[in-house]
């Protein structure tokens, strides 16, 4: 297989996530991990909320009727989507804002290998988690 040429390789990755609360959902992303809130559109019969993360955006999904939930499972008890990871300086600080929030931490700080990580749920019970690199 030939590799794609460099123009178009992906600038960013748009991840949708279908909510229960579109507010609650959106001042999470916003007010507590300070993501930028791009703006709002009626899809069908839901309002979309964009939000940047760098190049990337999560486009939350508010249906006008309230949507399904999927079963609760251990991180990798199930296929599908799981996490998604935001890149941050300092993890320990972001998990202080989410638990101040109202939004502990469901796998504490630590040390994996190289990198500090941690998971915090959003209103619905998605995970989101905070990575820092090594420099």
């Amino acid at each position: 297989m030939e590799a794609p040429v460099t123009e178009s390789l992906p600038k960013g990755i748009d991840l949708g996530i279908v909510v229960t609360d579109g507010d609650a959902a959106v001042r999470f992303y916003t007010e507590v991990l300070g993501l930028k809130l791009e703006g709002s559109n009626p899809a069908g019969d839901a309002t979309m909320y964009r939000v940047s993360c760098g190049t990337s955006q999560l486009k939350l999904i508010a249906p006008n009727t309230t949507p399904t939930a999927l079963p609760k499972a251990e991180l990798f008890g199930m296929v599908g989507y799981r996490y998604l990871t935001i890149t941050v300086d300092d993890v320990d600080a972001m998990v202080a804002v989410c638990e101040a929030a109202g939004h502990p931490a469901v796998i504490p700080p630590r040390d994996l290998g190289p990198a500090r990580i941690a998971m915090v749920e959003d209103p619905d019970g998605n995970r989101v988690e905070f990575l820092r690199l090594p420099s």
